[in-house]
This record gives structure tokens, sequence and C-alpha cells, in this order.
């Protein structure tokens, strides 16, 4: 059973990459602009009429559309995802270059938003409309609305401007260097997270196997940690999977006011450059990290919930 369901969504996976595929490259390819020309501007050189006609021809742009197409899918089918205009790499050693720090981050801030949500949800939920639900919540409110490229500046400006205890340019050599950006990334979430934790245990402490738990004498912290809270877990694991798919993928706002080197950051450095290749490989890594993480998540559910695996 396992083994078809897997089978299907990697079926579906595969639909889905070609449909995505195809729209960037449509997309791509009925973009204003000339890519001969912005592969010459990206080198800061002035090409003559015969240069472009020439890089053009080299280039396949003077071939129909579907063949194009045809020609870069196959060269994705080879591990080929082309060349990048602005660095003339090919676009899967770049991507491969920066996924590393991506992963790096968005690992330290899942970490830390796990560590500032989980006890805050619930401890809002055990204390309802208590003093410590109204603080909690409020705090949570306040997180979710403040704008990432904000709450980074801020930041920087307490932090590494006046306290001087981390660097203002992050990178991904060091932990000191690419922790603000990751606590920039985690307030966000954790405020969202938070209110899910809390939501996801006040309506697990209202089941009934909580009054039974209580009547057998089992003490409130072993029901609220050992039953309460692992029922409360799927809600969690959907939002998890979603958040670290939009990490890996890119946090463009925060990596370009930090200067992470991240994919965001390339993101935007190549749709600034005209870089269709580099965007097209961007986009398709993105929707499959986002395929896969939901995969993956699916899958957990069977291992945290066994009565969904005898659903099926």
């Amino acid at each position: 059973m396992l083994t078809r369901k897997i089978a299907k969504r990697l079926l579906q996976m595969v639909i889905v990459l070609i449909c995505i595929s195809f729209l960037t490259f449509l997309l791509t390819y009925l973009a204003p602009g000339d890519p001969a020309s912005a592969m010459y501007e990206a080198a800061g050189i002035l090409p003559t009429e015969e240069q472009l006609e020439t890089a053009r021809l080299a280039m396949g742009l003077d071939k129909p559309f579907a063949v194009q197409y045809g020609s870069w899918v196959l060269g994705i089918l080879h591990g080929d995802l082309g060349t990048s205009f602005s660095k003339n790499l090919p676009v899967g050693t770049i991507i491969g270059q920066r996924l590393l720090p991506t992963l790096k981050m968005a690992l330290l801030s899942l970490a830390i938003m796990l560590v500032i949500s989980i006890p805050l949800g619930v401890l809002s939920a055990v204390k309802r409309d208590g003093v410590w639900d109204y603080i909690i919540r409020f705090l949570s409110f306040f997180g979710i609305s403040m704008p990432g490229f904000w709450l980074g500046l801020l930041l920087m400006y307490v932090v590494c401007v006046k306290l001087r205890l981390l660097p203002a340019v992050s990178s991904s050599s060091g932990f000191k260097q690419m922790l603000l950006p990751a606590i920039t990334l985690a307030i966000a979430m954790a405020s969202k997270y938070t209110r899910q934790v809390r939501a996801s245990v006040l309506e697990e402490l209202s089941q009934d196997y909580v009054v039974g738990g209580k009547a057998r004498g089992l003490k409130y912290p072993r029901i609220l940690w050992r039953h309460v809270f692992k029922n409360s877990l799927l809600p969690l694991i959907t939002l998890l999977g979603i958040s670290f798919g939009s990490l890996l993928g890119g946090t463009s706002i925060v990596e370009i006011v930090f200067s992470y080197p991240g994919l965001g950051n390339l993101a935007v450095q190549s749709v600034t450059a005209r870089d269709y290749p580099l965007i097209q490989g961007i986009v398709l890594w993105v929707a499959f990290i986002y395929m896969i993480v939901n995969l993956v998540v699916d899958l957990t559910y069977d291992l945290v919930d066994p009565r969904i695996r005898e659903a099926r």
C-alpha cells in the first residue's frame, strides 16, 4: 500500500513538473528583452549587431518555441539546466552552491522557531483566558504583523550597530554570521506556530480521553505531553513542511537585507539581470522542493497517527 502511494505521488510530481516547466519557459520566452543582449550587458560589453546575431544562433533563439522548449527539457533529463547568462556557469552548479547556505539557515530558523513556539503555544492553551494567554496572543499577533524587512533592519540596528553583538553582513561560514537572519525568519514563523499550537492543544484538551485520564489519577503533565501534545502534532507537521519548503525555496527579502548568499538572493539577482536560464532553474527547483516536502509530510502522518495508516 505504501509503495503504491509513493508511486502515485511520484507520477503526480512528474506531471506537475512538466506543467511548471512549460509555463516557466513560456513566460520567459514571452518576456520583453533579448537574452543575447542581456548576456552581453551582464558581462559589461556593448555588442554589435553581428555579435548579437551570432549569440542568438549559438543560443538557439532562432528556432521555434517548441524546438527550444524540447531542447531545454532534453537537457534537464540529462542533468543540464543550461548556462547562466550573467555568471557564465552551469545553472545546476550555481544553484548547488547556494543550496547549502539556504539549507543551513532553514534548519536553524526552524529550530529557533520550535524552541519559541511550542512552549509558548502550550502555555497559552493551558492558561486559557489568563494573563499569560493574553500576553502570548498579543505578542504573536504583533510578530505576524511585522514585515520581514522592517524586523530585519530593526534587529540589525539594535544588535549589530548599538550592541555590536553580531556582524551586520551575514554569510554561511559560521554560526554567528547567519544567526540574525535566522532569528528574523524564526520570529514571524514562531508567531504563527504559537497560535496554531495553542488552537490544536485546546482542541485536544476538550476531548474525552483527557477527562478519563484525570479520572484514572494520571498526572496532568503526563496527560499534556504524552497524549495531548502528541495528538495535536498533525497540524503542526503540515505547517512545518510548508515552512521548510518556503525556506529552501529562498526568502528573498531577508536574504537581501542581510546580504545572505542564499537562493532567494540569487533569484532576485537573476530577475534583475534577466538571466532566463537561471530563473527557469530556480523555479523548477523550488517546485521540486515543495512536492518532495509535501510527500515527506504525508508519509510522516502515518508514523505520528497510526489511525491514518489503518484507515487506508
